[in-house]
């Protein structure tokens, strides 16, 4: 079976599927205690057989990118797992901190072509630490980073000390846009599967920037407890945002295939 087929029968499975979930899981949200303890040695050190094998992951993937010109930062650990937010849901947050500027002056190709570079990585691993899946992301060192959690992996360190926040979740709202944002995913699937190629390729791409600003303006206004940045939780948790990554890519494909006979 061929990569296209395999996105196909992926896509199809999606759609399928009847394990949607709009409803929020309140208890993933409620602030814990202590931080994961099969994760954290104790409050201010990260378990040094975790940190090891963070740094070891995150150096092979930076080996990846042929920049050898370029010098890491750090390497960070993020999210609800440098939190007291953490759950069955979370991700383990791997940040790669470069000066985007030490690669190319055009800031905008060079944040595109990591950002891709970063989700076509998620997308061919599989790889957990204590059963939750590392996600890897590359940062630059002068974006704004709106987190109560940041762990460097290289300095063995809090960047920013994990701190217990009590806050308002309008969870209401949260249940209301995410479903619209499904729907959309979906009338973007209908275009493709009424071979509207050009037209669903369009769509995701304008929803996919949509979103990603929805998120950013979400993180920069609230913090991780905007409704937008757990509506964007509750998308991905539900696999919508792999659905539209999905719609992207094979849209285009067939957009531009020419078949045979």
């Amino acid at each position: 079976m061929n990569l296209t087929e395999s996105w196909k029968n992926y896509l199809k499975r999606l759609v399928e599927s009847g394990d949607i979930d709009v409803d929020i899981d309140v208890a993933s949200f409620e602030t814990k205690d202590n931080l994961n303890s099969d994760i954290w040695e104790n409050e201010s050190l990260l378990k040094p057989e975790i940190a090891d094998r963070l740094y070891t992951i995150a150096q092979d993937f930076f080996k990846s990118l042929n920049l050898d010109w370029v010098t890491i930062k750090d390497i960070t650990l993020t999210g609800s797992l440098a939190n007291y937010t953490w759950s069955k849901y979370s991700d383990v947050d791997l940040h790669i901190i470069l000066n985007f500027r030490d690669v190319d002056e055009n800031l905008e190709l060079v944040r595109e072509y990591l950002r891709d570079a970063g989700s076509l990585w998620n997308k061919t691993h599989n790889i957990t630490i204590k059963g939750f899946d590392v996600e890897m992301y590359v940062q630059d060192y002068n974006e704004p980073h709106h987190s109560t959690g940041v762990y460097s992996i290289i300095n063995d360190l809090w960047v920013v000390r994990a701190s217990k926040v009590s806050t308002r979740i309008d969870y209401p709202n949260i249940e209301k846009k995410a479903a619209a944002l499904m729907d959309e995913i979906n009338n973007v699937y209908e275009m493709y599967a009424n071979k509207e190629y050009k037209n669903a390729h369009e769509a995701s791409e304008k929803l996919r920037d949509k979103i990603r600003r929805f998120r950013q303006a979400g993180l920069e206004k609230g913090g991780a407890y905007s409704v937008e940045n757990l509506t964007f939780k509750i998308l991905r948790r539900n696999e919508y945002l792999k659905k539209l990554s999905s719609l992207r890519i094979l849209s285009y494909d067939s957009m531009m295939t020419i078949n045979g006979g």
